[in-house]
């Protein structure tokens, strides 16, 4: 059962993938809304929360080229967005349904990478939210000042906290013969 579920998984991702036409990326979109009517919203935000500021980038960069070129790109523009979105809210939905420990199951090493993955982003919650509650216990009112030194020191702190847990991962994935 486990490995129907893995190859169903990856046969509808790639037929996804193969899709070329925005109007069949439409109709996959409202099939997928359809079948997770009951998570629709939920799934959207966090989707649209994963995707949002890379599809803005990369969108933003075509644009700008368009314009420079004088090309016509917002077809192109659309269904490269549109298809970003049905993936992964594809994904998302999935794994909503089925448990991503047990997916990755079937490789030592995927799991080996995937629990180092997933306890970096627990880790990486729970710092970032003690932030949050102990910046939301000190400050009455909202201070510019106070906001940018905070985000300045959260960044310094995540970001000494990223390269220490990449050098300690590194030397885990190395004893355990990863590379």
């Amino acid at each position: 059962m486990k490995n129907l579920i893995r190859i169903l998984f990856i046969s509808f991702l790639l037929i996804l993938l193969m899709i070329k036409d925005i109007n069949i990326l439409f109709f996959a979109l409202f099939l997928l809304w359809s079948i997770s009517y009951k998570n629709i919203i939920k799934l959207n935000k966090k989707v649209l929360k994963s995707i949002v500021l890379f599809n803005f980038g990369i969108s933003l960069g075509y644009i700008i080229m368009g314009c420079i070129k004088d090309i016509a790109i917002w077809e192109f523009l659309i269904y490269i967005n549109l298809k970003v979105y049905v993936l992964s809210y594809f994904v998302a939905w999935f794994f909503t349904k089925s448990d991503i420990v047990q997916f990755f199951s079937f490789s030592k090493n995927l799991s080996f990478l995937l629990s180092i993955a997933l306890s970096q982003i627990i880790s990486y919650k729970k710092s970032f939210d003690d932030f949050k509650y102990a910046f939301k216990a000190r400050v009455v009112k909202k201070l510019r000042q106070r906001e940018k030194s905070f985000i300045t020191t959260v960044f310094g702190f995540f970001l000494e906290k990223a390269m220490n847990d990449a050098k300690e991962r590194t030397m885990a994935m190395k004893a355990r013969g990863a590379f």
